[in-house]
């Protein structure tokens, strides 16, 4: 249940009085210490946890008691004390809401977290002037103790915790082995699962199905980052929940059975063989088994962008006719890459032994799964059409091979008007699915198309360029690409291009190949690469200063190329385009002014912007969620450093502090603790220049 954060401790002026802030302390603090169950992982930290913030509530209690004025730099240390505890109370909260399983395999980082709160702990700590406060020498002598502990503590990691999540990497690394395999017989030890699942509390089938809910909704979180081994491992541990859960208590089902079965009659034997043959006949196959889409058993999952996973038949079939989101979620996938689940495939392998259905291969799928049923109850049957789906999109797969080897043969013979005309069917047929540019690259196109890049006819180069782009959406004709020599004609392309359109394209593809890290460093070191995306960025329509912003970017991710961003003359017009409404480009842009902060030159060039402070101010308050993140990490950023002007900009603006109470109160996790951050850095401004401490 959430909790109502206690009001925001610093207002324009300086601090809220002593009483409203010992008040927030204690309430907090008895928030953390009255917590009614302790997390099943994480167990010796936050025991740890509590024990110390018991101790400081008794300090707050007994300061409220003695009902004196407090010295500043006290009230300084109370504040960041504030500060600490919320920390503390949202990262138990996270654990104990959060995924048992994923906190296990994330161990050492959640750990890591509480370490570095004692340190900030510590770091308060140090300027509590507890010879000024008027408190019993038992609490002083306590708080004097916990402040040698907190500054001398070390990283505090549970072995067990560590072991046990040692051995759940095992049992999913053994599963992804087993999977890769088609002939390959599951080795997952289902004991070593069950006493790990144990472990860490999950005893019922209530249990299993709260902590596959918690992992489905972590999988959908992690989703929007692109992280793909992050979400395919998240996807791999709700696979082996699922079958840990169906294995365990079909297991303590089969017991009960066998003892209702010795209560029956010995002379109906023949029909209880009746009743075994008819059930193996009827086969219930589990929902997470079952694709979304088909409701047939998977046999070859894949996992898309979203984090779901799907049938690799009917997910490309839904792709493949124009679809660009995710038909469980409805949620647009930012890439169209189908990760293998080997987990999952393992697991359903497994599944299909122990009930004696033929393992066939994913090409026939659709017929062999046709006598199952959704139900043991309901029989289906398949629609005619589907029986004929494998032959007829092998036929379509033959008949996109044969187009595109006679389209390339065009390219390399034909002359101005065919090659035009080659290069444009060949643009349409790279549009749409992951097949059809597999099969076109595969045809030899690529290097045609590099070549006819640097064409005089502005049809032919354009579309050259776009089919590129079209084709390195596939992941493998990146290598390809940038193999047949492309980078350097791609730049040309995107200097000085015969059409606009030409050269937003030539953007794209930059933005394209550069997700592949060492392409960053290429296309970085080409002295027109960088400068030519800033000139599209002043010079291009709409949707060219979106490619180019989000090229620069992506490049910008390298630390060299930051630099040449900067002296390319990009800071100024990112800051012109945060003003610009038509252009409707903010959340690109101020993304990349907060990579620019990250090298001095950047910083120093922001630095020089008058406006811009403002600017972020406004966007704190009415940007998005995305937008108000990168506000405040470039509002932090100019603040440390030597950035005390901008500091005193802020404080002086009336907008900027009732903003950033806003957000870290309501904002997202990240942009809560820069704006705690930027907080505690401006009391200690406001600090300094009103009470400044002895």
């Amino acid at each position: 249940m959430d909790v109502t954060l206690p009001p925001p401790l610093m207002v324009s002026s300086g601090f809220l009085p002593t009483g409203s802030l010992l008040e927030s302390l204690i309430q907090i603090s008895n928030e953390v210490t009255t917590m009614e169950k302790i997390p099943s992982t994480q167990t010796k930290n936050v025991s740890t946890m509590i024990r110390r913030i018991k101790l400081l509530s008794s300090l707050f209690e007994e300061i409220q008691e003695t009902n004196s004025q407090l010295p500043p730099s006290s009230i300084l240390c109370l504040t960041e004390l504030y500060s600490v505890i919320r920390r503390v109370k949202s990262l138990i909260q996270a654990c104990k809401e959060g995924s048992c399983l994923w906190n296990l395999v994330r161990a050492e980082s959640i750990s890591n977290q509480f370490y570095v709160i004692v340190k900030e702990m510590s770091r308060a700590l140090d300027i509590l002037p507890l010879s000024l406060l008027k408190i019993a020498a038992d609490t002083r002598e306590q708080v004097e103790l916990l402040h040698k502990q907190v500054k001398r503590v070390d990283l505090l990691v549970d072995s067990r915790e560590i072991q046990r999540s040692e051995e759940l990497l095992q049992v999913m690394m053994a599963s992804s082995c087993a999977g890769k395999g088609s002939k390959s017989k599951g080795i997952i030890d289902f004991e070593k699962l069950k006493v790990i699942m144990t472990q860490i509390g999950l005893r019922t089938p209530l249990d299993y199905e709260e902590e596959i809910s918690k992992l489905e909704a972590e999988a959908e979180k992690q989703a929007g980052t692109g992280g793909l081994i992050v979400v395919s491992n998240i996807n791999n541990l709700i696979s082996l929940v699922s079958l840990s859960k169906s294995m365990v208590f079909s297991k303590e089902d089969h017991k009960t059975a066998q003892e209702d079965d010795t209560r029956q009659c010995m002379g109906q034997n023949s029909q209880q063989h009746h009743y075994s043959s008819t059930r193996s006949m009827v086969i219930n196959i589990p929902d997470e088994y079952r694709c979304p889409i088909s409701l047939d058993l998977m046999r070859d999952p894949v996992i898309v962008a979203s984090g779901h996973t799907y049938d690799r038949v009917s997910i490309a079939q839904w792709i493949n006719s124009g679809h660009h989101t995710c038909p469980k979620s409805g949620q647009r996938l930012i890439h169209m890459a189908l990760i293998p689940n080997y987990a999952l495939k393992s697991l359903i392998h497994q599944f299909c032994q122990e009930n004696n259905i033929p393992i066939t291969d994913p090409a026939t799928s659709s017929s062999s799964s046709s006598h199952l049923e959704r139900s043991p109850s309901i029989k289906r049957k398949l629609p005619e059409k589907a029986l004929d789906y494998i032959s007829a999109t092998k036929a379509a797969m033959d008949a996109v091979k044969m187009t595109a080897e006679f389209l390339v043969g065009k390219l390399a013979m034909g002359s101005l008007d065919i090659q035009r005309q080659a290069a444009y069917e060949l643009r349409l047929l790279a549009k749409t699915g992951m097949d059809n540019r597999r099969i076109i690259s595969e045809a030899g196109a690529i290097p045609f198309l590099v070549t006819l890049l640097s064409s005089h006819d502005p049809r032919i180069q354009e579309n050259a360029v776009t089919t590129l782009l079209n084709l390195s959406i596939f992941e493998n004709n990146k290598v390809l690409i940038v193999a047949a020599g492309a980078i350097d004609s791609i730049v040309d392309v995107l200097g000085s291009g015969k059409t606009m359109e030409a050269r937003e394209n030539a953007a794209a593809t930059i933005f394209s190949l550069s997700i592949i890290h060492d392409y960053k460093v290429i296309i970085g070191s080409r002295p027109k690469a960088i400068p030519s995306l800033v000139g599209l960025l002043k010079d291009g329509t709409t949707a060219g200063k979106r490619d180019a912003a989000t090229a620069l970017f992506n490049l910008a991710l390298y630390s060299v190329n930051k630099i040449n961003v900067v002296l390319s003359g990009a800071v100024p017009l990112l800051i012109d385009l945060l003003m610009d409404d038509k252009a409707g480009i903010t959340d690109d842009a101020l993304a990349v002014l907060a990579l620019l902060l990250g090298c001095s030159e950047g910083l120093e060039e922001i630095r020089k912007c008058k406006v811009l402070v403002p600017i972020l101010i406004d966007l704190l308050r009415f940007g998005s969620p995305k937008g108000k993140e990168n506000s405040i990490t470039l509002l932090l950023g100019l603040c440390k450093d030597g950035g005390d002007e901008v500091a005193r900009r802020l404080l002086m603006n009336p907008r900027s502090i009732p903003s950033l109470q806003s957000l870290a109160a309501d904002g997202s996790m990240k942009a809560q603790r820069k704006a705690d951050a930027l907080l505690r850095l401006l009391n200690r401004c406001c600090s300094h220049s009103r009470n400044p401490v002895e």
